[in-house]
């Protein structure tokens, strides 16, 4: 594996908190923290896409803190094809991960989504995203801090943008956080991918303490809430 001291510095600060205090998770908390509503309910009924017979594939992207742990959860949704971890939403081209680290460059930590809209509809895939990550905490996740793990939605054309708005109000209306949401509602511009040792990043490091510790507990926890639109 290519790894880099910035991925060896993550690690160790991960740890550090871990240590202090275990039940903290350094990705951010999660899907508990989601009140039952009917706005939850209604984005993950089957949706009708007026336009399926047209498409083969659709793009869905969204920051969500760590995309080694985005990137997992996504995974294992039926009508997911591929996930891909990157950068989006800064002024650097072509930035690299450690020079993201720095919190300088305006990008965010984000994950392409890529799915077949016959087997899964974007309504179901916001679900996902708010049960992957707490989306009321600004420039944050956990223990991971800067704009760079921010909370955020890059629509990719007019309806998502519609629906992510919608849901959004929806849930913020039917207080099912405790606080107000702050997940930022942006424009899909230039995704970068991150390097190739950032890919597939849980399932190449399995055994490592941060997978073990941090990423495998969110990913139960996501399997559960979600165990009816896993793949098999």
């Amino acid at each position: 594996m290519n790894y880099t001291f910035s991925a060896f510095r993550k690690q160790i600060k991960h740890l550090y908190f871990l240590l202090l205090a275990i039940p903290f998770a350094a990705c951010g908390q999660q899907g508990e923290h989601m009140k039952p509503t009917s706005a939850f309910n209604e984005m993950t009924s089957p949706q009708k896409d007026s336009n399926i017979d047209k498409k083969t594939t659709d793009t869905a992207t969204f920051a969500a803190g760590c995309f080694w742990c985005v990137e997992e959860q996504f995974k294992q949704l039926n009508g997911v094809t591929s996930v891909t971890s990157g950068f989006i939403g800064g002024n650097v081209p072509h930035p690299s991960y450690k020079l993201v680290c720095t919190g300088t460059t305006g990008h965010a930590e984000a994950c392409n989504i890529i799915y077949d809209p016959s087997k899964i509809s974007y309504d179901e895939l916001l679900a996902a995203f708010f049960v992957a990550h707490d989306p009321t905490q600004l420039n944050r996740q956990g223990n991971d801090e800067g704009t760079q793990y921010r909370s955020a939605i890059f629509y990719h054309n007019d309806e998502q943008k519609k629906l992510a708005q919608y849901y959004i109000k929806r849930l913020d209306e039917e207080k099912a956080y405790n606080s107000k949401i702050v997940t930022e509602v942006s424009p899909y511009t230039v995704f970068y991918n991150a390097e190739d040792y950032h890919q597939n990043y849980y399932d190449n490091n399995t055994n490592q303490p941060y997978c073990q510790m941090v990423i495998r507990p969110k990913l139960d926890k996501f399997r559960m809430v979600f165990k009816d639109k896993l793949k098999q």
